[in-house]
């Protein structure tokens, strides 16, 4: 490999010199600094980050740690962390624990391990293992995105209790009156928030919140699908269903069909997130757009502003949800 002693000896500079030229550190006259890139070029050196990492005293590197890389969501916020990475020279390391406390802590370490400059934390449940290690990191800079917010890290996260109420709403505007949900885990704070959203909607409507309607399980097609399974059984039968994410949606749509019921005719649908293949479900989904992808890249821009600029993080960065009108809900 070209060491940086080649390319010092070939530009005719000392070794210094070409590092000043690399890392910004210090004035190199026009002439020169344009003689020594040149002879970079030509030679194809690639200067070592760790190297430049220790001189700088920052690697550029921005590590996340997720809980699952396979849902659709997270891989729209992943997307624009990625993207606001890559608009400011900054790398991403990414971790996925697959939901292993275990797995998560050790790729913490890792992460660690590696001198990243910041760190990202987006998981499906509050693992009180982590976050205690989240209070040991100093002053790292850290984000949380879509999970429960922790006293030392901005948290972002669109307004699930708006969005709730905007789904919840608009299955009532559209005449339906029996309207049960699909819930995440109960100590989930989005699928807390999203319950209020409905709860606030029911309530203001005058109309019954039934326990019999609602079933609490894992943010996943099969969490909506055994939920669904257990809501039609009920011996009155709602007549709408709000997922709290598409993934749950998508699984009701299995176990509804699986009865022989139609959407929207027999059971309206509606889901929350947006996802790309909401626009290719059968009949395509009515949904709640939580702004994934701006998530992900407000976090990454919010914590290299941080980084470059010295400016303060706010403890909370809101984004506003949408409704997206398809064909699963009843006219």
């Amino acid at each position: 490999m070209v060491s940086i002693k080649d390319v010092a000896q070939a530009a005719g500079v000392s070794a210094s010199t070409v590092s000043h030229v690399i890392n910004e550190t210090r004035y190199v006259a026009p002439l020169t600094k344009q003689k020594v890139e040149e002879v970079i070029q030509a030679l194809g050196f690639q200067p070592s980050m760790m190297a430049r990492a220790l001189k700088v005293k920052r690697t550029n590197i921005i590590g996340m740690l997720v809980s699952s890389s396979s849902n659709p969501f997270f891989a729209d916020v992943v997307r624009g962390v990625e993207e606001g990475c890559y608009q400011h020279n900054f790398s991403l390391i990414l971790c996925n624990s697959g939901h292993q406390s275990d797995r998560q802590l050790a790729n913490l370490n890792t992460l660690l391990q590696r001198r990243i400059d910041a760190l990202l934390v987006m998981t499906t449940k509050t693992d009180p293992a982590l976050y205690q290690q989240l209070s040991k990191l100093g002053k790292l800079p850290k984000a949380i995105l879509d999970s429960a917010p922790h006293p030392n890290a901005c948290t972002l996260q669109d307004d699930s209790v708006l969005g709730g109420r905007l789904a919840t709403e608009h299955l009532i505007k559209s005449g339906l009156t029996k309207i049960g949900c699909l819930m995440g885990p109960q100590d989930h704070p989005r699928s807390i928030e999203r319950y209020k959203g409905y709860k606030s909607a029911m309530e203001a409507a005058g109309l019954p919140v039934e326990a019999k309607w609602q079933s609490a399980g894992l943010l996943t097609a099969s969490g909506g699908y055994e939920g669904m399974k257990q809501i039609l059984e009920a011996d009155n039968q709602p007549e709408a269903i709000f997922a709290f994410n598409d993934l749950m949606a998508m699984g009701a749509y299995r176990a509804i069909q699986e009865r022989g019921l139609r959407i929207p005719e027999d059971i309206s649908v509606i889901g929350y997130d947006d996802v790309e293949y909401a626009s290719y479900m059968a009949p395509t989904l009515t949904t709640i757009k939580q702004p994934s992808f701006e998530l992900g890249l407000s976090a990454a821009e919010a914590l290299i502003n941080h980084l470059e600029e010295k400016t303060e993080m706010p403890p909370v960065i809101k984004l506003v949800p949408e409704l997206i009108v398809r064909s699963s809900v009843i006219n």
